[in-house]
């Protein structure tokens, strides 16, 4: 079946300005395929079989393929590992998180309320932190005997060692 060549300007003016259907392109390249092509149309028929030649190779071109899954593979393990490393730190990150937040919870327990004022009157309070000071004192100064006597026993010991040496020597 001859193909008219107005039909094919036509083709050719809408695949120039990207308005084809795939069916409209495989009319054009089919007759450009064709061994006899009006004289006028002799530049675009060198495009249109540039096209199948090269579409033929990359068809019968494993090469690319498998250079191109190879990358994809090699970029696999790269991704994996990273995703691996940074879900390690981020649990590293979560569990330090969760200890500093059990520690401060543990502290808070532990430390005392806020000191609350027991007296309500001033005069009160202030007599009863004077008989708390006094009872410390009275500690101190029990205290200060008891370091007295031992530093009287300690002087009386080495007296007695000091007697015992001067005796050997004799």
């Amino acid at each position: 079946m001859p193909m008219d060549s107005k039909r094919i300007e036509e083709l050719l003016s809408r695949y120039w300005d990207g308005e084809t259907s795939v069916d409209e392109e495989a009319e054009l390249r089919e007759y450009f395929g064709r061994d006899h092509i009006a004289e006028h149309l002799k530049e675009s028929a060198l495009l249109f079989r540039y096209f199948g030649e090269q579409r033929r190779l990359a068809m019968h071109d494993n090469g690319f393929e498998s250079g191109v899954l190879t990358r994809i593979i090699g970029h696999k393990g790269r991704v994996k590992r990273l995703v691996h490393n940074s879900m390690r730190i981020a649990a590293g990150i979560i569990v330090m998180i969760a200890a500093v937040w059990f520690v401060r919870t543990e502290i808070r327990k532990s430390t005392p309320q806020e000191v609350v004022d027991t007296y309500s009157d001033p005069e009160l309070a202030f007599e009863e932190t004077k008989k708390a000071l006094l009872m410390i004192s009275r500690g101190f100064g029990t205290a200060e005997q008891q370091a007295k006597k031992i530093n009287l026993f300690n002087e009386a010991q080495e007296q007695i060692q000091g007697s015992e040496e001067v005796i050997q020597e004799q």
